[in-house]
């Protein structure tokens, strides 16, 4: 006889349904194939924050009796206003489990979790940055992500997105340098040589990560 499905499964299953028909601005998020209690999301920086142009990881950990219970939330990826790989207290997450509505999806909890990251109001896993280094940091995440194997894994067409921003904003630094040192053609010649190897690297590898996953994710999410 099958094992009984539970309803934190069940759930977790329509909801990854219902994110897929109505995603959330700036949100993506994927569950583990074989383990849908765990999710991972990553936000995509808002143009009119200083976020923008950045890409940050992070990971819900649903208890077995959601959605009576909420999920532990954590950010992954440097941000400049979460710490990292620390237990977020917010009003949607397990350190408020009194304000937690059973109502609320997946969808909810990002949208949330949006909010709370764009406005400044302090909370414990709250970190105190500038707007400068916050951008900062949003300009290094690109790099920071591609180097995570559940990012490159779950999420393989943003994957290769960044790698080809990457792969241009390095050609645009080696012509920059190419421009500023035009007397000198021996340094020219070799500027772009592990440019290209780097990004030629880079994609193969997230070729094989997707084409992995692809196999193994319609195996054990349908």
């Amino acid at each position: 006889m099958a094992p009984k499905t539970s309803s934190a499964t069940l759930l977790l299953k329509q909801d990854y349904l219902r994110l897929k028909n109505d995603p959330v601005p700036y949100v993506i998020a994927e569950p583990n194939p074989s383990n849908i209690l765990e999710w991972y999301y990553v936000i995509s920086g808002p143009d009119d924050s200083p976020y923008a142009g950045g890409y940050y990881l992070g990971k819900l950990v649903f208890p077995k009796d959601f959605p009576f219970k909420p999920p532990s939330i954590y950010m992954i990826t440097p941000n400049g206003r979460f710490q990292t790989n620390t237990r977020l207290c917010l009003s949607i997450s397990d350190y408020h489990p009194e304000t937690w509505n059973p109502a609320w999806s997946v969808s909810t909890i990002l949208t949330g979790l949006l909010s709370f990251m764009l406005e400044n109001k302090k909370t414990g896993g709250g970190i105190d940055m500038t707007d400068d280094e916050r951008r900062q940091l949003a300009a290094l995440s690109l790099e920071s992500n591609i180097q995570d194997e559940n990012f490159c894994e779950l999420f393989p067409e943003l994957t290769m997105k960044i790698l080809k921003e990457i792969e241009k904003r390095n050609l645009d630094k080696a012509n920059e340098e190419q421009s500023s040192s035009m007397d000198s053609s021996q340094p020219e010649n070799n500027v772009l040589h592990p440019v290209v190897y780097n990004s030629v690297i880079l994609v193969g590898f997230a070729l094989l990560i997707y084409l992995v996953r692809y196999v193994l994710y319609n195996m054990n999410i349908e």
